[in-house]
């Protein structure tokens, strides 16, 4: 079976390890904690929404000490806040979310990378929801690790966490409080066939066929359609008198988080659509439960099509 070159979605630098763990995208978020959180290690989160905060706990559960670095939900992170708190207190790794499925943000992780290796610090980065929907460039970012699941912009089923890891992040292999995370054991697997554990081989072979796929629409196509898509979305929402939560030079293309106008019952108007035109969105989460509906348009799942139907049946619901 012929692969497409894995680490090249992420567009990962030369000497970059990119595999899949067997897991759901949390999978992946552990396999990075565990290779670079150790007892006492300094670590700086950015949370921007549910995710980051999943992050927080996890880094400490692997005994690191975390700070937090928080925005508004719904708004896009300061690379200058990451900056004085680097000035301030320092860290051994910076971990935050590219696209926060929570808010419908995309974080600027360029940035933050940057600022985060002129401190001297790894960086952990999450693009479960971007990878395939959004530009992900490991190499310029400078990332050290990121994961990425593969049901969301790849479009293959669910079960398996793609993640690359840069030479300097490998350079940490080994010494993992985790057995089936541990990097070192998992790159043995892998690359040089040592047994670890059993992967499911049909999960294996339809994310070979996505990848396949990818490479012949061709990464940048992918990501104008995902763009266009959600501009289509942003306008027929706008001609209803919806708006979407972040301003538009922070929105994801992928997961578009919609304002639930004063007085609507959004879960009512959720099930309605479930039940009249097999449409399921989701609900919102933590402090923006109830506050907004989250629209998915990932993979497959980006077309005009779905885009004309969703607006149709919301514009029936609400009887705008």
């Amino acid at each position: 079976m012929r692969w497409p070159r894995r680490s090249s979605t992420f567009r990962a630098s030369d000497g970059a390890l990119a595999i899949a763990i067997s897991g759901t995208g949390t999978s992946g978020m552990e396999t990075a904690v565990a290779t670079l959180a150790r007892p006492g290690a300094r670590a700086l989160v950015v949370v921007t929404g549910y995710f980051g905060d999943r992050l927080c706990q996890m880094l400490q559960r692997y005994g690191a000490t975390v700070a937090r670095v928080e925005t508004e939900w719904g708004r896009a992170c300061d690379p200058s806040a990451v900056e004085r708190a680097l000035e301030s207190q320092g860290a051994d790794v910076v971990a935050m979310v590219h696209a926060d499925t929570s808010t419908g943000v995309l974080n600027p992780v360029d940035e933050v990378c940057g600022i985060a290796a002129r401190h001297g610090a790894l960086t952990i980065v999450d693009a479960v929801t971007s990878l395939g929907a959004h530009p992900v460039d490991v190499g310029a970012w400078g990332a050290d690790i990121v994961y990425s699941c593969t049901q969301k912009g790849l479009g293959a089923p669910s079960g398996l966490a793609p993640i690359v890891f840069s030479a300097r992040a490998g350079g940490h292999a080994g010494g993992s409080h985790s057995f089936y995370f541990d990097i070192a054991l998992l790159e043995d697997y892998w690359v040089r066939r040592k047994y670890h554990h059993t992967i499911s081989a049909p999960l294996i072979y339809a994310l070979r066929e996505a990848l396949v796929a990818v490479c012949e629409e061709g990464l940048e196509a992918r990501w104008q359609r995902h763009h266009e898509q959600h501009l289509a979305l942003a306008a027929g929402l706008d001609t209803m008198g919806l708006s979407l939560l972040p301003p538009a030079a922070e929105r994801l293309w992928s997961l578009n988080a919609v304002v639930v106008p004063n007085g609507v019952d959004e879960a009512a108007v959720r099930k309605r659509l479930l039940a009249e035109f097999n449409i399921e969105i989701g609900a919102g989460l933590g402090p923006l439960a109830g506050r907004i509906w989250r629209v998915g348009l990932m993979g497959w799942g980006s077309t005009a099509t779905n885009v004309l139907l969703f607006l149709t049946a919301l514009k029936r619901v609400l009887h705008v």
